[in-house]
Formats: C-alpha cells, structure tokens, sequence
C-alpha cells in the first residue's frame, strides 16, 4: 500500500505541467501577422493562456488593438488550430521536475490525470511530443466535460475517470480557473508560481504555492494526510 492510494492528482496542462506559452503565442503571432497586425510580446501575451484557443485568439486581438467581431472567430480558430498542430512543441517543453514528480507521485500510489481547457486531441499531442504520454491514467480535455474549468464539472469528471473522490483530489494548476473549480469541488489546490496568470499565484489562495515541481509530491502528502516518515519519503 502505498502512502497516497486512493488518491487523485489532477494537473493543468498549460503553464503548469509544460511551458507551451513559446508555440501558443507564436501560432497567435503568426494569425496577426497574416492580418497585417503586429506580433505581440511573448511576456504580455503569457497570461491570456489557459481558457482555451478562442480565449487566446480574442483576448490577443484586443491586446493587440484589432478586437475581433464574434463572426471572426470561427475561421481563426480554425487556422490558429491547424497552424498549431504543426508546431505543437517546437519549443515548449515539461517544467523542470515534472517527470520526477510524476514518478514520485505514482510510486506513492496516487493516480495521474490531466483536467485542461486545452481540447483533448491538442493535449493528448502535446503530452506525446514532449515525452509525458505514458504518466496518466486520463486526459480530460475542454471537449470532454460539461463545461470547463472553473466549472467544477470539469475536475468532477476528471476525477471520477479515475474512481476518486473530491475529498482525496488535488487540483495542481497556475491560474483563476483551476482554483475556481478546486473550490467549487471540494478538493485540495496546490498553484505553481511560473505558470500563465493574469492574477498572481500566491492571490488565488492555494492551500499550498510551489516554486518547482521538486516541491510538490510532499505538498500532496501534507494536504492528503501523510505525514511524517511517510510525507518525508514522498
């Protein structure tokens, strides 16, 4: 038996478990720069990520000084897709720690899910182009739920994949809308400090803030009730 079975570990993708923010913003860059706008900062565009591709491309327009009308969207969304999958990680790669921190958190007995608003098909490619396809047992994406994050909805259905309860979740994310559906679901929320936010980590109220992924599967052990010589070995 290990010091965390029956527990369900639930990640965010984006800004969370793998800095994406180089290939996101540089697909949206390449939309603007089709439509003769130009590109954006990579620092001011980081925290438009997170709600999903049609977020990103509105809330980047505006950004931008060109906002969109509602009819825009599909047709961009369409190419922002496309161009995406193309170049899904040219240059984004896992946070450092992950793969060790995922490997901890197994071997303590815990289950390993991703809850994102990215959509399922992106984030299963992504987590395959960068080596961490073989770490969770789900990947419940934007398309795959109800509604998305902060709807608690979306962790439920993550959790419940996986035969959990909220009760022994721990939602790991980076922005307002994994703490919104952490809260909303009764589970515990651990915010990691270098993820993509519009409000700093440390505002949302976390139960516990991480600065490297070195930190977290104790921070699971404390909030899930292992303590001690147990907490100490996770």
């Amino acid at each position: 038996m290990g010091d965390l079975d029956g527990a369900v570990i639930a990640f965010d993708l984006d800004g969370t478990l793998v800095d994406t923010a180089p290939d996101l913003i540089g697909t949206l860059n390449a939309l603007l720069k089709a439509e003769g706008i130009a590109p954006l900062p990579l620092a001011d565009a980081r925290p438009f990520i997170g709600r999903g591709a049609r977020w990103l491309i509105e809330r980047g327009f505006s950004a931008a000084g060109a906002p969109l009308a509602a009819e825009r969207v599909p047709a961009l969304f369409d190419r922002f897709i496309a161009y995406y999958l193309a170049h899904i990680a040219d240059e984004s790669v896992p946070f450092p720690g992950v793969v060790a921190a995922l490997e901890r958190l197994k071997a303590a007995g815990a289950k390993l899910c991703v809850c994102t608003n990215k959509r399922t098909d992106l984030s299963v490619a992504l987590l395959a182009a960068v080596g961490l396809d073989g770490h969770f047992d789900a990947v419940i994406g934007a398309d795959a739920a109800p509604a998305i994050k902060p709807d608690p909805r979306h962790l439920m259905t993550a959790v419940d994949a996986l035969g959990g309860t909220a009760a022994r979740t721990v939602m790991v994310g980076d922005a307002a809308t994994d703490a919104g559906a952490a809260r909303a679901a009764g589970a515990h929320l651990v915010l990691v400090s270098f993820g993509y936010t519009e409000t700093p980590a440390q505002e949302l109220g976390p139960d516990i803030l991480i600065h490297h992924f070195d930190e977290l599967p104790e921070a699971c052990a404390r909030l899930l009730g292992a303590c001690g010589e147990a907490a100490e070995r996770l």
